[in-house]
């Protein structure tokens, strides 16, 4: 039992029925408050000034001053980069914030004219684009560039709201619905799920994964999981119990997707008949009397009863990201291992994104309503239908480039969750969040929100100062391709044998085997970074069905 003596929280229980029996807002607004938070990164995709040396590797092969060539890209690197970054928080963390705090009553009115600003953006670059010249720098983005931009934004809705919702200044109908309803904050671990599940090892038909690999991936996950609740445990950080249960949280929720999906192992162009008969019965017994269990609050003694919430919603998540690897394989895997993007499968998207819109309606009304805390089909179909809705939106700007704070949030997405959740922890405990005024309070979330993408930045930085160092010694990979190029296909093919370099695919290549083994023996911070966030970026990974 707590006092305001020993408890380092001692408003634990005001703020627990700060965030407790909400119901959330209309699926129409959180569509517009989405669509508002999308055109603010296509803006900035279309406008970005990260700078990206042009492929003339062919060209400069021929040549004898490749030392004059890389001196110039050094000296321009860095600069434009982190001129880049600020530009970025500017004109996308910032107003993000700004749309889900002081804006939030203006979602309706912001919508409209941020569609307005998409459509004569579209014909603009269109226009442009039609020109010989201009086809020959821009293209239009893949789905592997929508999908990833899909998952930063869904970072970064999750980060900023995760510490807002603590303060009066966020709405309270974007906060997680207690039983029923839909919200902005239930759709983030769905959402991040389903983006990777399109894209997953499984999708791509890559090798699978054994039961042992994926018990021995998820050790990192629930050393996490059991640090995150020793941890609240020990600070007697507010829970909201109703998410996950008395001890389960979201690291072991993921740990979770990893064994089942490893042990249950079919091939990708049969997960969407698992998943469903998953879903369906899972439905089902939700029907017969589990939602009643789930969604009351008796809890008994026994480990299942403490965590029902956690325990049940797998069969959810489980069922969700076998779907979307079915989606995944039928979109842009199927004919090919390479990343489809061509006018069938935007087609494709736009047909199932209006069938889920459509799913959603019929069974939020006839089956059962949406519900976060059950995941049951309803809350499956929403999710699916934002995704895909998304990548209809993010498809039709030609030459669009991603912005520098993407790609470093996107080799960084594990990082900036955990980054995230200690900042939010050391201001509930250091604050009263409660009695913040709303002038305090977005002063507060701004400076948060500078904080995590100016950590998050000077560790992308810290990599690229180290691979300046690494390029001014080593002009050339092992087998002859450069390592500043820019994203011209969506695989890098090694021009000695042909084969896939394993080129990750930001303009600087950060992975590369022979730079990454210099870059940690040449820099302790490097070593830390690559020795501690590597494996658990692997797990999420594993868990998500990456590779």
């Amino acid at each position: 039992m707590d006092t305001g003596i020993s408890s380092l929280n001692p408003k634990r229980h005001l703020k627990e029925q700060f965030v407790s029996n909400l119901n959330g807002t209309s699926m129409l607004e959180i569509s517009l408050l989405l669509t508002n938070v999308s055109v603010l990164l296509l803006l900035r995709h279309s406008c970005t000034t990260y700078y990206r040396p042009k492929d003339d590797t062919t060209s400069s092969s021929k040549k004898t001053d490749h030392d004059d060539d890389d001196t110039k890209i050094i000296s321009h690197l860095l600069p434009a980069y982190i001129t880049s970054f600020t530009l970025d928080f500017i004109f996308i963390l910032f107003p993000t914030l700004l749309l889900f705090t002081v804006l939030a009553d203006w979602t309706y009115i912001l919508a409209p004219l941020s569609t307005l600003s998409l459509i004569f953006l579209m014909a603009a670059k269109r226009c442009d684009f039609a020109s010989p010249s201009v086809q020959a720098e821009g293209r239009y983005p893949s789905f592997r560039t929508n999908i990833s931009s899909y998952r930063v934004a869904t970072m970064i809705i999750t980060c900023l709201c995760i510490l807002a919702v603590d303060f009066h200044i966020f709405p309270r109908k974007y906060a997680k619905t207690e039983t029923y309803g839909t919200s902005l904050m239930d759709l983030g671990v769905g959402s991040f799920v389903v983006a990777n599940s399109i894209v997953s090892r499984q999708a791509r038909k890559a090798s699978s994964i054994n039961w042992k690999t994926a018990l021995r991936s998820t050790c990192p996950l629930i050393l996490l999981g059991f640090g995150r609740l020793v941890s609240t445990v020990g600070v007697d950080y507010q829970v909201h119990v109703s998410e996950y249960g008395v001890h389960w949280n979201f690291f072991f929720t993921l740990a979770g997707v990893i064994i089942l999906t490893s042990v249950f192992n079919v091939l990708p162009q049969y997960t969407g008949i698992l998943g469903s008969s998953i879903l369906i019965g899972y439905q089902i017994w939700l029907s017969l009397g589990l939602n009643v269990y789930l969604l009351s609050e008796e809890r008994g003694s026994d480990i299942i009863s403490q965590n029902k919430e956690g325990i049940f919603s797998l069969l959810g998540y489980w069922g969700m990201y076998l779907i979307g690897v079915q989606l995944g394989h039928y979109l842009f895997f199927a004919n090919n291992d390479v990343l489809r993007s061509n006018k069938l499968a935007r087609t494709r998207v736009w047909i199932l994104s209006l069938l889920f819109w459509l799913l959603t309606f019929i069974l939020d009304r006839h089956v059962e309503k949406v519900s976060r805390r059950m995941v049951g089909c309803a809350a499956l179909s929403d999710v699916l239908e934002s995704v895909l809705a998304i990548f209809t939106l993010s498809d039709n700007i030609p030459g669009s480039k991603t912005s520098a704070l993407e790609e470093a949030l996107d080799k960084n997405l594990l990082a900036t969750f955990l980054l995230a959740n200690v900042l939010t922890g050391l201001v509930n405990l250091l604050l009263d969040t409660l009695s913040a005024s709303l002038m305090s309070a977005l002063f507060i979330l701004t400076l948060y929100a500078f904080t995590l993408s100016t950590m998050i930045g000077l560790t992308d930085t810290l990599n690229i100062s180290n691979y300046i160092g690494y390029l001014k010694n080593n002009k050339r990979s092992s087998c002859g391709a450069t390592l500043v190029e820019p994203l011209a296909n969506d695989r890098d093919i090694c021009p000695k044998n042909g084969s896939c370099c394993s080129h990750s695919h930001s303009r600087i290549n950060l992975k590369h085997k022979n730079y990454k083994s210099t870059l940690i023996q040449n820099s302790p911070q490097g070593a830390v970074l690559f020795g501690v966030i590597s494996p658990l970026k692997n797990s999420v990974k594993l868990c998500l069905g990456g590779g």
